[in-house]
């Protein structure tokens, strides 16, 4: 990653590589905020993804302050979201020993701090288990910085929350800049942004409407063809007047959605919506899947993921596309009986010959399910950032940065 650093300025940023941080405390805010099995890591992305930058500031003998979020504790101690599973995974994937704070300020992780030679790596305590963390509390951030010489952002997971890490502490700190995920992360939304609308194909999927009605908005004036799976699908189809059955739909956004599709025609915007799908009698992953052959669903019925016709029409759009972004499953995707039209979503991104870049959690496990990782242009570890960076908004990190779009 540092090798095509230059390919991976920000705007206004100062990058790692040009940061002084030898012999300094170098605080890397990063996106451990890892699925757990117990008290082991279920997916280590998000870890070997932060490890250029981690490597890179080791390699210079700074003395590394990691910290990150992991979980909802709500502001206290919960052992069951402590970050030493992370740790554990993070030591072995750089072969040395990674110490773990028992709190992220305080004395303890001060004196660990403190004591660090160059070179060696503190990891801090669940950020989160302060309440100051997600209150982006001035007083928490002055904890940190008390500890921090240089400041360095990789965590594009968590850029679009002003939490005291991510927005109060770099305003703390004179030194500051980016890691190499975070800049790969900018570098590959803006190639999505900046691509021309011929040829470009979105595929929004997840529970709701609600989420995502600002992302699609924008993309209708941006793409050439949208497709909406998932749960948000069953919303537009009653805003059509079809009848959805026992589906979950968003009655106060059946509106947003109906305007959505006017917007759409206006604009020659091709919206793909099911035209088939599977269903159950209730929501259970132990229910018997439906086939549902056409695009109402019977009453006694719920709609839990496409139909295979959707998943044909969908995977013909997406291999011939130019361009492709991608967020959301096409269902209830943990279930293995409803997981067929989001993993045929994620071979057809994979067979495209286009630009494709893929973010949110289910969306980028499918791929990885998929063994098709390799073949996508870009996954991003942020879906929430991603959607909020394609819909226009302004993110709390980068800003925190120097970083300004216009």
């Amino acid at each position: 990653m540092a090798a095509n650093a230059e390919q991976l300025r920000i705007p206004g940023v100062t990058l790692i590589d040009k940061l002084p941080i030898e012999s300094r405390r170098t605080f890397i805010r990063v996106d451990f905020n890892v699925p757990l099995e117990g008290d082991r890591v279920a997916d280590d992305s998000r870890i070997r993804a932060a490890i250029p930058t981690i490597e890179h500031a080791l390699s210079r003998g700074a003395k590394v302050i990691l910290a990150s979020h992991l979980g909802r504790p709500k502001g206290a101690p919960d052992p069951k979201y402590s970050m030493a599973p992370a740790g554990e995974v993070l030591a072995g994937l750089l072969g040395r020993e990674v110490l773990l704070a028992d709190e992220s300020v305080g004395d303890g992780a001060a004196k660990l701090v403190r004591d660090m030679r160059d070179g060696h790596l503190v990891m801090l305590e669940n950020l989160r288990f302060n309440a100051g963390e997600e209150k982006n509390d001035d007083s928490f951030a002055r904890g940190l910085a008390a500890m921090t010489e240089v400041y360095v952002d990789d965590a594009f997971g968590a850029a679009h929350r002003a939490h005291a890490s991510v927005a109060a502490l770099p305003a703390l700190v004179e030194q500051k800049g980016a890691g190499f995920l975070m800049a790969a992360e900018v570098a590959a939304l803006h190639k999505l942004v900046n691509r021309a609308r011929d040829g470009f194909v979105a595929v929004l999927g997840g529970a709701k409407v609600s989420d995502k009605i600002g992302v699609i908005n924008k993309l209708v004036g941006r793409v050439d063809t949208l497709l909406i799976g998932g749960a948000m699908a069953y919303t537009f189809l009653a805003a059509q007047g079809h009848p959805v059955g026992k589906s979950k739909i968003e009655q106060d956004h059946l509106r947003n959605a109906k305007e959505v599709l006017e917007t759409a025609a206006k604009r020659n915007v091709q919206v793909l919506l099911p035209i088939d799908h599977r269903g159950a009698a209730e929501f259970s992953d132990k229910a018997r899947a439906t086939v549902i052959s056409g695009v109402d669903i019977p009453e006694d019925l719920m709609g839990l993921d496409i139909g295979p016709r959707t998943a044909e029409i969908f995977s013909r759009k997406l291999r011939d596309a130019k361009t492709i972004f991608w967020n959301g499953p096409m269902g209830v995707f943990e279930w293995k009986t409803f997981a067929e039209g989001t993993m045929a979503v994620a071979n057809a991104v994979a067979d495209s010959k286009g630009y494709s870049l893929v973010g949110g959690g289910d969306s980028v496990r499918a791929v990885n399910e998929s063994g098709r990782h390799r073949d996508i242009g870009h996954i991003s570890t942020g879906g929430g950032a991603s959607l909020e960076f394609v819909e226009g908004r302004e993110l709390p990190g980068l800003r925190a940065l120097g970083y300004s779009r216009r």
